[in-house]
């Protein structure tokens, strides 16, 4: 008759266990219910540690981007502070900003007009977005990230100086392809995680000892 303390699909093999009270029958059950109780916490917990490590990953990406493009402003405005002239400050190489990966400066005056710059957007000076300059001005520092056009994307760092404020920007290509390639790693690592997980939480379900309701019988 079916044991009515036993539910769901469970597949069972019967092992005979020697020991001081006699011989006692173990059941090693595969457990389906068992196996996935052990497997859905652990892929919960897999996906958030992927998940972690592709956002501290790409905070670092992201953050370091705007590292040169700092140095260069900081450095650009503590020359014209100290009465340099905005055209040498610049790069005497022009950077066209939708293709080159090269960073780029431009100094603006108090009123927003540009007074020199190394970097070029179809053939003229980029255009900042609005309010950027006003904020550099007020905070000290002003991050943006920009798409000016279609398929160009650019970091930049503006920062006051007496006589406006100084814009250093780069392309963001580089780091957008080391991010495609971080998801495909994290993503390649999940699945292989969660793969090796279904295989232990299965062979857990077989060797999880359940003891038979036979009972002990004496040793022969």
């Amino acid at each position: 008759m079916p044991d009515g303390r036993q539910s769901g699909v469970t597949l069972s093999i019967l092992v005979p266990v020697r020991n001081t009270m006699g011989v006692t029958t173990v059941r090693w059950s595969m457990h389906p219910r068992r196996a996935l109780a052990l497997f859905l916490p652990s892929v919960v917990l897999a996906t958030a540690l992927c998940g972690l490590v592709y956002v501290v990953a790409q905070n670092g990406l992201r953050t370091g981007a705007n590292d040169p493009q700092e140095q260069l402003a900081r450095d650009a405005a503590t020359r014209l502070d100290g009465g340099a002239a905005p055209a040498t400050v610049i790069g005497s190489t022009t950077v066209d900003v939708a293709a080159d990966l090269a960073p780029f400066i431009i100094v603006h005056d108090a009123t927003g007009n540009v007074l020199a710059t190394d970097g070029v957007l179809d053939g003229k000076a980029p255009m900042l977005p609005d309010g950027v300059l006003a904020s550099a001005t007020q905070t000290g520092r002003d991050a943006v990230t920009w798409q000016p056009r279609t398929g160009v994307r650019v970091a930049t760092i503006t920062v006051p100086w007496n006589g406006g404020t100084v814009t250093s920007g780069r392309s963001l290509r580089l780091v957008e392809d080391r991010e495609s390639a971080l998801e495909l790693i994290v993503a390649a690592a999940w699945i292989a995680t969660v793969l090796a997980l279904a295989v232990a939480c299965t062979v857990a379900g077989w060797l999880w000892p359940q003891p038979s309701g036979s009972g002990t019988r004496p040793a022969a």
